[in-house]
């Protein structure tokens, strides 16, 4: 009975015991395949990050690249509105990145190789722009050295004319001095400028010095010498009569002003006067209303601008 009993006893342990090695090792089989299994998970997660730092990486480097391009073409002067596009859609591209639970390399590898194309493409654009510019600025060369090159010419145009300008005024003084000689030495000249008193009967007295009571009317003679330069034509004389205190002796109606040196005088008579050119003699005869008062008297002759000759005489 006793052995029975524990042979029983011995079987039950044996079973237990095998039970429990049973269920270890299922225990073992399941941990060592959740283990697995975790580690597989493991794996793709660090994959999957890896992936993302990697695409997003590249979108950065990308975003980097358009920066600088869009910074060079503006410098060329080209235009950037396409390059900023782009930049815009990447920049959306980076946005939903970080919030892609669905993240999938495949689509974003797309997308980086479609950017990839454009920059390849702006390139050559790029490339372009700048060979354009290189033959702008060759052209801005050529005709900055053709300006300069008018420029110098406009220089010396400049002083040619400053130089002709310079001899036509030489040319011009010398013409005007020469005129104003010819005018000078084409002036009439009167001489042996003599002052007679004719009475009112027409008694004529000579002697230069007379009463005034017998003084009707005064003679201004005087002799215009011949001039080859002067011209044939009729003179304007004009007669200035000056009392003992230099006002002009004049009658109403007759007198008047000329322009002598710059400046009006008066006159006492004008006559004009038929220019032979043969050492002819003039008369000019003067009557005033009003008697002559004591003094010395001068006279003084003109003609064409100028002061042809003088005389005097005297009233007692």
């Amino acid at each position: 009975m006793e052995v029975e009993a524990t042979s029983k006893k011995q079987e039950v342990l044996n079973l237990t015991v095998g039970a429990l090695a049973g269920i270890l090792a299922l225990l073992a089989y399941l941990f060592i395949g959740s283990r697995n299994e975790t580690l597989e998970v493991q794996k793709l997660l660090t994959s999957k990050v890896e992936q993302f730092a990697l695409t997003q990486n590249k979108l950065d480097s990308i975003s980097t690249v358009l920066d600088k391009k869009i910074v060079e073409v503006r410098q060329l002067g080209g235009s950037v509105t396409e390059l900023e596009r782009i930049k815009r859609q990447l920049e959306n591209d980076k946005k939903k990145l970080k919030y892609d639970l669905s993240f999938s390399v495949q689509k974003y590898t797309l997308k980086i190789k479609d950017y990839q194309n454009f920059l390849v493409l702006n390139e050559e654009d790029i490339r372009k722009l700048k060979d354009e510019n290189g033959q702008l600025r060759n052209q801005a060369r050529v005709l900055e050295e053709e300006k300069q090159t008018i420029l110098s010419e406009n220089e010396g145009l400049r002083s040619e004319k400053a130089a002709l300008t310079q001899t036509v005024v030489d040319y011009s003084a010398q013409n005007a001095d020469l005129k104003d000689k010819v005018t000078l030495a084409s002036a009439m000249k009167a001489v042996n400028v003599k002052v007679n008193a004719l009475a009112s009967n027409g008694r004529e007295r000579d002697g230069g010095s007379y009463k005034a009571s017998r003084i009707d009317r005064l003679k201004i003679s005087f002799i215009i010498p011949s001039n080859p330069v002067a011209l044939k034509n009729n003179k304007d004389i004009y007669v200035r009569i000056l009392d003992a205190n230099g006002a002009v002796v004049s009658e109403t109606g007759i007198g008047g002003v000329l322009w002598f040196e710059g400046r009006e005088i008066g006159y006492s008579i004008r006559q004009s006067v038929p220019f032979e050119n043969n050492d002819q003699q003039v008369d000019i005869l003067f009557r005033r209303d009003t008697a002559y008062k004591p003094g010395n008297y001068s006279v003084e002759l003109y003609s064409e601008g100028f002061r042809i000759g003088n005389g005097s005489f005297a009233v007692k």
